[in-house]
């Protein structure tokens, strides 16, 4: 299929994303039109998008075009290669489960005061700027393309504005991103300075001294890396994400931090090229690091969705766990292992955007029937919502990596990578890649820890709030976006040779090389590095877990259990079980928040005396923010202070300072 009709379904995609934004700027005197119209144009995007990434991962080298927009000296460059339709692939997935989820859960909308034309309109600019961001072939539009992302999303945050603390959150997350904009625009300001243009081919051509290549790649690295939610750069991202519409949270955490993952990719693999191994060590720790506190800091949350923001910073660590291996092996001369681990890091972001926009939608599935967020006030939601629950347990096991769902595969690719540590020559490298395999395995059992509280105290159990007791099944267009998202994790980890046949263009055309071999015995089996080292069958584990849980069913319903009569268990005298003597989000996380209470600042009230109602509060804060979000907010105060004395009200004197800075620029140029 030629690329050339890939880029065009990605051009129908920015038309469809366009026309989705001009109709709902009638939503403003007609509601309806936000869910009849306006919606399902977004979702036709996402149709168009998903098949131009198809079209382009099945096609081969790349098509360019240009564009008579932009400057005149400085048209907008189109480029569509595989890298680009990967990434169209992820953003097409989810924004056509958005597209099935959002007229349902818009409805809610239409009978409040907030605008719904902001709502739809910015929804549609913010997905015509990710597409953007993804075709864009020169740093000018891909600048233009990054900030009408930031800024559409910017207001998508802000919908809510009667909050403060939603305009606090906005505020914060606009802040940052343009920081992270800066930095991106100083790294291409250095490739172009070598380069000779703004154009990815002459970066691409640029001649780079190792000084300046690094230097590049800590630009990239800063400013993608905010985007993505590193650690200690993630401040926005439990503050924004929460605040948001759900159907925007599953966009922003399922795709927009996979745009600042190809953005890194585009820059660092593509852009400058010339690998350097201490740049995985980098990525390595700093991955390792977010992933750890990722998970440590969602399993303390009670607020839903604000464990899930806390959630995707885990995630993103992981991805960047196996982009540093891959950088690593690539910058040590092993193609074959830089290749695996390359496409671990691919699969684990098509993986996070399918489950953690399933989790999302899910988590907006409750608001909308139960109007809850908090973990403390649900229970038992299985009983009344119980398609909700199913499609929510299949993505708490995806994200959990338990086979045979998606999440298991991208994770069990990115440990075989690890394993392959022995290759290396450097006896520093051969002991920091176990340490990072060991965080990585830790966090897993945390992640596992924290979907089971999850899951257990939000959908089983009893209600604990008469709201939730009144919770009733969400409409049938919103189970068919949880439902898509629940099928294709289960598909991506039932087929996951095919799938990384899919993704096998991408590493060659960014690493050189691929991985052949995992599918070098058949569809049922894969085996990245070789049969006798590794290998995994999803069916046969599907087939398995059948039979056990086929025979786990016949031994309970054998005639002797039938005989077993039914009562009330003895209660020792007491009263029966109430919501009250459940387990709790707080309680479940207690043993793991003393081990690790040294990473945390917890502020913890103890009960009143007798005579006084007894009350328990507990608040757990982020340690990065005294250590590094304060200090510059105060010492960026201090300098306002001083600077705001210059403003004496003097003509003369501001004359002077005027003069001033002209001769000191022109002593500089000169």
């Amino acid at each position: 299929m030629s690329l050339y009709f890939a880029l065009l379904l990605a051009g129908l995609a920015v038309v469809l994303a366009l026309g989705s934004a001009g109709v709902a700027l009638f939503a403003g005197r007609e509601p309806r039109i936000l869910r009849v119209a306006s919606m399902p144009l977004l979702g036709l995007a996402g149709l168009a998008t998903t098949f131009a990434g198809l079209f382009a991962l099945l096609g081969d080298g790349s098509a360019s075009t240009t564009l008579p927009l932009g400057l005149p000296w400085m048209p907008w460059h189109l480029r569509m290669d595989a890298l680009s339709g990967f990434f169209l692939l992820v953003m097409g997935l989810v924004t056509c489960a958005v597209g099935l989820y959002g007229p349902s859960y818009v409805r809610g909308f239409e009978r409040g005061r907030d605008s719904l034309a902001a709502l739809g309109g910015f929804t549609g600019l913010f997905l015509v700027g990710m597409l953007l961001v993804v075709l864009a072939d020169d740093a000018f539009l891909f600048m233009v393309a990054w900030e009408l992302m930031s800024l559409s999303s910017y207001f998508l945050v802000a919908f809510q504005h009667e909050n403060a603390a939603n305009r606090r959150a906005a505020f914060l997350y606009l802040l940052m991103a343009h920081i992270g904009g800066l930095a991106i625009l100083l790294g291409f300001g250095v490739l172009a300075a070598f380069g000779h243009g703004f154009d990815f081919d002459s970066m691409r051509a640029a001649e780079l001294s190792p000084l300046w290549a690094s230097l590049a790649f800590g630009l990239a690295f800063l400013g993608f890396g905010m985007k993505a939610g590193l650690v200690p750069l993630h401040a926005w991202l439990p503050e924004a994400h929460p605040v948001a519409p759900s159907h925007i949270s599953a966009l922003m955490s399922g795709v927009m931090l996979k745009v600042a993952v190809y953005g890194f990719i585009r820059v660092v693999y593509d852009l400058i090229g010339q690998v350097q191994w201490q740049w995985g060590v980098a990525l390595l720790v700093v991955g390792s690091v977010s992933a750890l506190m990722g998970v440590l800091f969602a399993l303390m949350q009670t607020d839903l969705k604000r464990l899930l923001a806390y959630s995707s910073v885990e995630n993103l660590g992981i991805i960047f766990i196996a982009l540093g291996l891959g950088l690593l092996f690539q910058g040590t001369d092993h193609p074959t292992l830089a290749a695996l681990a390359f496409v671990a890091a691919l699969y684990h972001v098509i993986n996070h955007a399918l489950f953690k926009g399933l989790l999302f939608l899910g988590a907006g599935a409750i608001q909308h029937s139960a109007h809850e967020r908090d973990l403390e006030q649900m229970g038992g939601l299985l009983r009344r919502m119980p398609w909700t629950g199913y499609f929510f347990l299949v993505g708490c096991v995806s994200i959990s990596a338990l086979p045979p769902f998606n999440g298991f595969v991208s994770e069990w690719l990115t440990f075989q990578a690890a394993l392959q540590a022995w290759q290396l020559e450097s006896g520093v490298l051969r002991s920091l890649i176990p340490i990072a395999s060991a965080v990585l395995a830790l966090t897993g059992a945390l992640v596992a820890a924290t979907f089971v509280k999850v899951y257990g105290v939000a959908f089983l159990g009893q209600a604990r709030s008469r709201h939730v007791r009144r919770a009733r099944p969400v409409p049938h267009g919103m189970r068919a976006g949880l439902g898509l998202l629940a099928g294709l994790c289960l598909l991506f980890g039932v087929l996951p040779t095919q799938i990384i046949a899919l993704i096998d263009p991408v590493a060659e055309l960014m690493v050189g090389s691929g991985v052949p071999q995992a599918g070098a015995q058949g569809w049922l089996w894969l085996t990245p590095i070789a049969p006798e080292t590794a290998s995994y069958s999803a069916p046969i584990s599907i087939l398995l877990l059948a039979l056990i849980a086929g025979f786990a069913i016949w031994w309970f319903r054998r005639g002797k259990v039938r005989r077993i009569r039914r009562c009330d268990p003895w209660d020792c005298g007491f009263a029966p079980p109430d919501p009250h003597m459940q387990y709790t989000a707080t309680s479940f996380a207690q043993p793991i928040r003393r081990v690790f209470a040294l990473l945390f600042e917890i502020e913890e009230s103890r009960p009143q005396p007798e005579d006084a109602a007894p009350r328990y509060r507990l608040k757990i804060g982020d340690r990065a923010w005294g250590l590094l979000y304060q200090p510059v907010a105060r010492a960026v105060e201090s300098a306002s202070r001083r600077v705001v004395k210059l403003q004496s009200g003097n003509v003369r004197v501001y004359l002077g300072w005027t003069l001033a800075t002209l001769l000191v620029l022109l002593w500089i140029i000169s």
